[in-house]
């Protein structure tokens, strides 16, 4: 949403942060802060990262690096970028971790189990900025969230939310990185917030070690085509078949990088009814999941960032967390039924699981 630039006098830059971060808590944020634009380091790593093809087939990253870089183009008159963070987790790490261990139960990333979070958020940045024009008048501004050309975590670490880690996540020392991060974008000059958070990462290399398939080619630099979210997310292609026994029972995403870094002991349960699991997916079992139909899935997904993938990538993630799992009768079964599915994809994808659960040795090599 955009409201109108007008000639207004300049308002009291101090009590508009002020009221908003009073207003963004009472809607569930809990850290607010005014970014430095200033990101030509992070545009030109971006870039290298780019140049070495390790965005996979994500070529819309490719594209519209000067919004990327310069704030003021993605949405014209902007001074100011005001980064959000808000937790998202309804269980501890630990819990999660506990449940990842449950190879017969479908593993999703703990972010998707709630309602789509960009629609959530979205609006609630966008109360935010309409209850501050009731007060100062009407200004220019646009919201987001993962969802427009924008470099958002290094903004909201020049915001002072965070730094970014090895994993390449916005880490708060406070706590963790499991939350979410959006901006509003304003034609207010507001004045910057303190220095930002240094790095604390230090010599711990947990999340890198952690990676089922070894995908951070260095500290702070992720390969893309070997991110397990990147295989079951974004990617519309088979997945790799060496690939496949190390993604175990992650048909949805990957934690295991946030999982296990020390700071996430800080990390705080969500207060945001909105993030809570939906329809028991925080422990689904993948039988019962491989068996809906499209129309289950699409009524099982309304209104969730699962909606992100297909019907068939659905599919495929399944059987290959199938694959995965101990041998078992009905498996077999249920895989056999699908072995003729209408989409290729699909049925690769189903033959190797069953290729797998019939094998001597189960694939309990991830």
């Amino acid at each position: 949403m955009t409201g109108e630039a007008a000639a207004k006098p300049s308002p009291d830059h101090k009590q508009v942060i002020n009221n908003l971060s009073q207003w963004s808590r009472e809607l569930g944020f809990q850290k607010m802060g005014v970014a430095r634009r200033t990101i030509d380091t992070d545009i030109e790593r971006y870039q290298d990262w780019l140049s070495e093809n390790l965005h996979g087939s994500m070529a819309y990253l490719e594209r519209n690096i000067d919004k990327r870089s310069e704030p003021a183009v993605l949405h014209d008159g902007t001074i100011s970028v005001i980064s959000f963070r808000i937790d998202y987790l309804h269980e501890t790490p630990a819990d999660a971790q506990h449940a990842l261990a449950q190879s017969d139960r479908a593993y999703i990333s703990r972010y998707a189990l709630g309602r789509d979070y960009h629609k959530t958020i979205r609006q609630r940045l966008g109360r935010l900025a309409e209850r501050l024009a009731a007060i100062i008048g009407p200004f220019g501004y646009r919201v987001f969230t993962d969802s427009a050309p924008v470099l958002e975590k290094p903004l909201a670490r020049n915001a002072g939310l965070g730094w970014l880690g090895k994993h390449t996540n916005l880490v708060d020392p406070e706590d963790g990185s499991m939350f979410f991060i959006g901006e509003i974008f304003t034609d207010l000059a507001l004045p910057e917030s303190a220095d930002e958070v240094s790095d604390h990462c230090g010599s711990c290399r947990r999340c890198l070690d952690v990676c089922p398939t070894q995908a951070f080619v260095a500290p702070y630099v992720l390969d893309a085509r070997r991110c397990i979210s990147y295989l079951t997310i974004e990617s519309k292609a088979p997945i790799p078949e060496d690939l496949r026994p190390l993604v175990g029972n992650r048909v949805f995403g990957c934690d295991d990088c946030q999982l296990v870094c020390p700071w996430n002991r800080y990390a705080k349960i969500s207060l945001v009814d909105d993030f809570k699991p939906r329809h028991g997916l925080d422990r689904a079992d993948l039988l019962s999941l491989f068996e809906l139909d499209e129309a289950q899935f699409d009524n099982l997904t309304r209104g969730s960032a699962l909606r992100r993938i297909s019907y068939a990538q659905w599919s495929r993630n399944l059987a290959v967390a199938l694959g995965n799992a101990p041998q078992s009768a009905a498996i077999k079964q249920a895989l056999s039924r699908r072995k003729d599915d209408p989409d290729p994809l699909v049925r690769e994808h189903v033959a190797w699981a069953l290729s797998r659960q019939q094998s001597e040795t189960n694939g309990n090599d991830q």
